[in-house]
């Protein structure tokens, strides 16, 4: 998106195309190929031009040529791989972009806010981080709010200021039977805020009913009659999932199955369960299921 847009103006690869030469002495030495001694090397040259967030703006750009979110979550084997003459010709490109203190989430043109993944472009404004606090406190002033007795209807909600729509879209993602009306005094921030609404995923493979949960219960309620003893699954989930699916485990003992783990995202949001059957196998095996069975690949 914004490169498309800018590229009339000269943009290029992520940055100014006039901008390339003017940085050339900063350049990585030729024994320099893999993400991990690029990551260091921006680094130093961000440190020495007194670039904020010098290691994590650099991790960032690296990973992004690399097709990943962050630099933790690239692939192992990435790291220390050698790049292509393309990609380090990128990665130089937008590096050479963030020494004119552009922001990384303008370099990027997309930026996580909430879960969500946002298209930023310039001017209109970043959402801050903190900014996602505000976004949790109103959700449990709303939580807590429709527990009272007498409460009916849905919220809604008017965001003044929108910018990219990041706090309205959140809040709507999380409480879908609301109401959202986010405006603007700009129209970049309007035009943009209107392109982050628009839903380029299934909504069916983002609904999961009320609390979120009928997938999950579904699949724990079958997975006696999938898995072995000692058997596991391992679920990608909405970071207030994991406490809901403890309580149901506690309430549905007959399952035979303990949530034995829980692990963050790189946001330190709770995303991630491993869940294991114990005890006796309920049901038939796999391969005696009734009804249509998986083809088989010859060995």
């Amino acid at each position: 998106m914004l490169r498309s847009l800018l590229s009339g103006l000269g943009w290029r690869g992520g940055i100014w195309g006039c901008t390339f030469s003017s940085w050339r002495p900063y350049l990585p030495s030729a024994g320099l190929l893999s993400a991990t001694e690029l990551v260091s090397h921006w680094t130093a040259v961000f440190e020495k031009r007194g670039i904020p967030e010098a290691r994590e703006s650099s991790e960032y750009i690296v990973a992004h040529v690399l097709g990943a979110k962050t630099f933790q979550s690239l692939r192992p084997e990435l790291w220390t791989q050698p790049l292509t003459p393309s990609q380090l010709q990128y990665i130089q490109e937008l590096s050479s972009y963030r020494l004119q203190r552009m922001p990384v989430q303008y370099i990027l043109g997309e930026w996580d806010f909430q879960g969500l993944s946002l298209k930023m472009v310039p001017p209109v404004f970043i959402p801050r981080p903190e900014t996602e606090e505000l976004v949790e406190w109103v959700l449990e002033e709303v939580t807590q709010g429709s527990r009272v007795v007498g409460a009916q209807g849905s919220p809604l909600i008017l965001e003044v200021g929108c910018g990219s729509g990041a706090i309205s879209l959140s809040l709507l993602s999380r409480l879908p039977q609301s109401r959202v009306i986010a405006v603007d005094k700009g129209e970049a921030a309007i035009c943009l805020a209107h392109e982050n609404a628009q839903s380029y995923e299934d909504p069916l493979a983002l609904d999961g009913g009320e609390e979120g949960m009928d997938i999950i219960t579904h699949i724990l309620a079958l997975a006696p009659r999938l898995l072995k003893d000692s058997g596991s699954i391992f679920l990608e989930v909405d970071p207030r999932h994991p406490e809901l699916v403890g309580s149901w485990l506690q309430s549905h003992p007959d399952l035979s199955l303990d949530l034995v783990a829980v692990r963050r995202d790189f946001c330190g949001r709770p995303r991630f369960l491993h869940i294991r059957r114990s005890g006796p196998q309920h049901g038939c095996p796999v391969d005696a299921w009734p009804g249509p069975q998986p083809a088989r690949v010859p060995s």
